[in-house]
């Protein structure tokens, strides 16, 4: 069988545990699973004695006025039937092998410090109960019919999580079910945890799935009672549940395996890319590391980092030191830079740009690496002009896509709504295809902007620096760790940054040839690192299609 091979394969891939387990569920209430042992037990008690004896207990409990009597459920017709069940097998609806409500309406400020403990929807997920924030109530008999008892199932009938369920295997203690949340008290003699393996499928969830979509995310009573349920023989039953749990705990035995694995890639990748960072000379480590890219870079956490030592390694020097050597003749950055600030006064001279106020000068306890004897510190806004945004009112935000673009936040981060604008405004208000900007609200972070000629909203700046440095060199270090943790300060994510905080960063500036040489060498290096995320995304590939060829054997 497939499954065996993707359970081999699983353990590169513990994220298709839980699609697996739904797999194996699915075989499981079709039959899948215990074909086997069906030809080796051929006489058994059918299902459908099974269900008359449930009707006569039923009916018993009725009288005793233990539970309510139902509405008469209609049978499934041939037309309805969601897939063909084996020999012996029956089709029901749910309410008739069970009893089902839909918990007490509790009052919060009935609450008490003791008593009866109530469970709410947020108070349990898949994997138990939670014991946070537990509530009480005092206990009286008109509760009865609203306490959870051993081998109930709950199921949450509204909210973000509706659908989830529960199997309560043992009660150590009263509980009362608030509403919204279903009680299923499955009638005996059918067996309770084969009822709650046929809650998760496919075969519910998607019953599940179609109510709460047309409902706002709410199931109704009638919902659960109608859900259709696949009835094998008693003894089959537990068979099913037994079978369930073995592959179950290999599965999960597999997903630690990997985890585990997992763990020890992360931890070398993360020492290897330390000692890359840390080390004078780089090319060793960086040999050593190219080796073992197969093996290690299996994960895009461990690829994301690499993305950040490779910046950082570009902004301290690292990945050009062959190139210095090579080129010993070029000019200083200490020279670029006087000639940068030369081409500023001409510009404040020309009325071009206007006059700011210096920027204090940089301390010796500011500078937290070293950089190349060939480059140079400065501060941010000795590079670039950061110019202000537009600041819009909600009104003059237009929906007419023939007006010029606005360019907010969220269109950077996400698929946000576009806004358009008829206001006119003078040039730097614009940004174009190529311009490099940066959000400095919420998230922030430096981007070569990529769209239409676009009017940018107040959250972002534009960053217009001179020709005598390389925008994408401007724009790798912005990405690196050494801007980031002096954005915050401290290494913390900021909620803002500010205008004056921005110019007063403290900024590593190369020779404009090596510049260029460092943009060329991280840009090759991040299309390797594109490819390592292929590789992975590939391999999740073929994962999926297996994990598909498996369905199709199941419906």
């Amino acid at each position: 069988m497939k499954l065996l091979s993707l359970l081999k394969e699983l353990s590169l891939h513990p994220k298709n545990a839980e699609e697996l387990k739904g797999l194996i569920l699915q075989l499981a209430i079709q039959g899948k699973l215990t074909d086997k042992w069906r030809a080796d037990n051929s006489i058994v008690e059918p299902a459908s004695v099974l269900l008359e004896k449930i009707e006569e207990e039923k009916a018993l409990l009725i009288s005793q006025k233990k539970i309510k009597k139902e509405k008469i459920v209609e049978t499934l017709s041939k037309d309805e039937v969601p897939f063909v069940l084996p020999e012996n097998w029956e089709w029901c609806k749910l309410i008739e092998i069970s009893s089902i409500n839909g918990g007490f309406a509790f009052k919060s400020s009935n609450y008490v410090d003791e008593g009866a403990r109530v469970i709410r929807i947020s108070d349990f997920d898949e994997l138990g109960f939670k014991n946070h924030k537990v509530v009480r109530h005092n206990y009286t008999e008109d509760l009865l019919p609203y306490v959870l008892e051993d081998r109930n199932i709950l199921i949450a009938m509204t909210g973000g999580t509706v659908g989830k369920s529960l199997f309560v295997n043992h009660v150590n203690e009263t509980m009362v079910v608030n509403q919204r949340v279903a009680t299923i008290k499955i009638i005996q003699p059918i067996f309770e945890a084969y009822v709650n393996c046929v809650i998760p499928t496919k075969l519910i969830q998607d019953v599940i799935e179609e109510a709460k979509n047309s409902t706002n995310d709410n199931i109704s009573m009638s919902d659960i009672k109608g859900f259709n349920i696949p009835i094998p023989p008693l003894e089959e039953q537990k068979v099913i549940v037994e079978v369930v749990n073995t592959l179950f705990k290999e599965v999960e035995a597999l997903e630690d395996l990997t985890k585990e694995r997992i763990s020890l890639k992360e931890d070398f990748v993360t020492s290897a890319l330390r000692k890359l960072t840390e080390s004078e000379n780089t090319t060793q480590e960086w040999h050593y590391l190219q080796q073992h890219f197969s093996s290690f870079f299996t994960e895009k956490k461990n690829i994301k980092s690499l993305r950040e030592t490779i910046l950082q390694l570009a902004v301290q020097g690292k990945l050009t030191a062959q190139w210095r050597e090579a080129n010993p003749s070029v000019e200083n950055a200490s020279e670029l830079l006087k000639r940068i600030e030369a081409e500023k006064q001409q510009l404040i001279t020309e009325k071009r740009i206007k006059k700011e106020k210096p920027l204090a000068p940089i301390e010796e306890t500011e500078i937290s690496i070293d950089i190349p004897n060939e480059w140079t510190w400065c501060r941010f806004g000795q590079l670039s002009r950061i110019i202000n945004g537009k600041a819009y009112k909600r009104a003059e935000l237009l929906e007419d896509d023939s007006l010029v673009p606005v360019l907010r936040v969220g269109n950077l981060f996400t698929s946000k709504k576009w806004y358009y604008s008829n206001i006119e405004l003078e040039d730097d208000k614009y940004c174009e295809k190529g311009d490099l900007i940066y959000a400095w609200s919420a998230s922030f972070g430096p981007f070569i902007w990529d769209g239409p000629k676009s009017i940018y909203h107040y959250h972002i700046w534009k960053l217009d620096h001179t020709d005598l440095v390389s925008k994408e060199f401007l724009y790798f270090y912005l990405l690196s760790e050494t801007a980031s943790i002096k954005a915050s300060g401290n290494g913390i994510a900021m909620i803002h940054m500010t205008k004056g905080k921005m110019e007063l960063l403290i900024t590593q500036l190369p020779p404009l040839e090596e510049q260029l040489a460092i943009v060329e060498k991280v840009n090759s290096l991040m299309v390797l690192c594109d490819e390592l995320e292929q590789q992975i995304d590939n391999s999740q590939i073929q994962i999926e299609q297996l994990m598909q060829s498996c369905l199709k054997e199941v419906f």
